[in-house]
C-alpha cells in the first residue's frame, strides 16, 4: 500500500477522494493540496442557493474543517502544482516545494471558458466557478440591476433564476437558436424558454456577443445584430475546459481529458485521475467519455480510493446531471446524442414530464423534469440497453420499472 498519497487539486472529488480513503482506513501519509483558500466544497449550489444568500460557505464544505485535523491529512491551500515528475515520483508546487509521492490522484478539474471581445476585462464582467467568483458577483449588484448573462446552459439558466428571484432584470443571450441545446431535445428547450420568459427573463436566441462597453465598469453588452443592453453585472457561462496541462507536459495520456482506465489509472500505473479532467471508458456507450458532473467526480473517486486501497473497483455508470431552475428540477440520466426517436411521458402543460430518448428501440437517455420516479427508474432501463416498445413508455401510469 501507498505510504505517501498525494492528492493534486481540491474540490468536490478530491474531498470524495478523501472521504473514501478514510473510510476504508488508508493507513499511509495523505497530502491535499488545492489552489484555492477553501476546503473541498460543494460547486452546484454556487449558481442556487450560495448565489441566492442562502447558504454561508461554511455550508458547502464537504467535509468541516474538523475531519481533516482528526484524520490527520495534511492540507496546503493557495498552493497550485506546476509540475510532474514520473521518473522520482515528485511533484513542484507554486511555493518552490518539491514533493514526493507513492501514488498521486489528479483531481485538477477545469476552468471556466473565456470569451475574447472588447471590453472582456472590465470591471462588472464576471464567471462563475468559485466561491470567491460568486462573492463578487453578489458586492456588484445593486439592489435592483441589470443582468446580461452569456449562455444559457445549466449555469446561465440557474443564474438567470436566482437574479430574477432577487428582482433584477435579466437578458440572456445565446449563440444558439434554443436554450440548452446540447444536452435537451427542442420539447425540453422550449418548455424552460417558456417558463424563463413567463417569470420575465429576456431570452435573446440566435444571437452572438460583439463587446462589452463602459469606461472602467461594463455599462451594456452588444451583440452581432447591433442590439445594446444595459448591464450592471455580466456573468458569462459558455462552458469549461479541463485542466490537463500539467499532465500533457508529464507524458500522461491526453484525449479530451486525462486518459483512463476503468480504475481511473492513467498511462502511469502510480498516478489516477478523476473528475473533470479525465476521459473514462465507459461500458453503458462503449466509448471513451469526458463528463461534467458530480456524480461522475464522487463515482471516479470513490473507484480510486478503492483501488489504491487493494480492491478491485471498475467504473462503468450512466451519467446523469441535474439543474434546479425557480420551482422546477430538471433530472437527466444517460447521454441524448444521436437519438432517433423521443418519447413524452406526462405532460409539459402540467409542469411535470419526462422526455425519454430512443436510438434503434433501445432508451439511451431521459430528461425528467419534477418527475423524481421517472428519472430514478430510467438509469436502470439504458444500463440494462433495453429495447421497449415506444406506446409502452409513452403511458405515464405504468411505471418504467415495470417495462425492466
Amino acid at each position: 500500500m501507498a505510504q505517501q498519497l498525494v492528492i493534486a487539486g481540491a474540490g468536490h472529488a478530491a474531498g470524495q477522494v478523501v472521504a473514501t480513503l478514510k473510510q476504508k482506513k488508508f493507513e499511509g501519509k495523505i497530502l491535499l493540496i488545492g489552489d484555492e483558500p477553501w476546503l473541498p466544497y460543494q460547486r452546484p449550489p454556487l449558481s442556487k442557493k450560495f448565489l441566492a444568500g442562502e447558504l454561508p460557505a461554511e455550508r458547502l464544505y464537504f467535509k468541516p474543517p474538523s475531519f481533516y485535523d482528526e484524520a490527520n491529512i495534511e492540507v496546503r491551500l493557495n498552493t497550485t502544482i506546476t509540475s510532474i515528475n514520473c521518473v522520482d515520483r515528485s511533484i513542484s508546487t507554486t511555493t518552490d516545494d518539491k514533493i514526493s509521492y507513492d501514488k498521486l490522484i489528479l483531481a485538477l478539474g477545469s476552468r471556466v471558458r473565456r470569451v475574447d471581445v472588447d471590453g472582456s476585462g472590465l470591471d462588472g464582467v464576471h464567471y462563475l466557478r468559485s466561491i470567491d467568483d460568486v462573492e463578487r458577483i453578489r458586492t456588484n449588484i445593486d439592489v435592483t440591476g441589470n443582468v446580461v448573462i452569456v449562455g444559457a446552459g445549466y449555469i446561465g439558466l440557474e443564474v438567470a433564476a436566482v437574479m430574477r428571484q432577487l428582482g433584477h432584470n435579466v437578458t440572456v443571450l445565446e449563440l444558439a437558436d434554443r436554450v440548452m441545446s446540447r444536452v435537451v431535445s427542442p420539447v425540453v428547450s422550449e418548455f424552460f424558454q417558456q417558463q424563463h420568459a413567463a417569470h420575465g427573463v429576456q431570452l435573446q436566441l440566435s444571437t452572438g456577443l460583439k463587446r462589452f462597453s463602459g469606461d472602467n465598469r461594463v455599462r451594456a453588452v452588444e451583440t452581432d445584430d447591433g442590439q445594446l443592453f444595459p448591464a450592471d453585472v455580466v456573468v458569462v457561462g459558455v462552458g469549461i475546459v479541463p485542466n490537463t496541462e500539467i499532465a500533457a507536459a508529464a507524458g500522461l495520456q491526453i484525449d479530451n481529458g486525462i486518459i483512463v482506465d476503468d480504475r481511473c489509472r492513467t498511462s502511469d500505473a502510480d498516478i489516477y485521475a478523476v473528475g473533470d479532467c479525465t476521459a473514462h471508458p465507459n461500458g453503458v456507450y462503449g466509448r471513451r467519455l469526458r463528463l461534467e458532473s458530480v456524480h461522475n467526480a464522487l463515482e471516479q473517486a470513490k473507484t480510486a480510493a478503492a483501488n489504491i486501497c487493494g480492491d478491485d473497483i471498475r467504473y462503468s455508470q450512466v451519467p446523469w446531471f441535474w439543474s434546479d431552475q425557480y420551482d422546477l428540477k430538471l433530472q437527466i440520466a444517460g447521454l441524448s446524442e444521436a437519438y432517433d426517436d423521443i418519447v413524452i411521458r406526462g405532460s409539459p402543460e402540467d409542469g411535470a414530464f419526462s422526455c425519454l430518448y430512443l436510438r434503434d428501440g433501445r432508451l439511451i437517455a431521459c430528461d425528467a423534469i419534477n418527475s423524481p420516479r421517472d428519472f430514478m427508474q430510467s438509469k436502470t432501463l439504458i444500463s440494462n440497453r433495453a429495447t421497449i416498445d415506444p406506446q409502452r413508455l409513452v403511458d405515464s401510469s405504468t411505471p418504467l420499472k415495470d417495462l425492466a
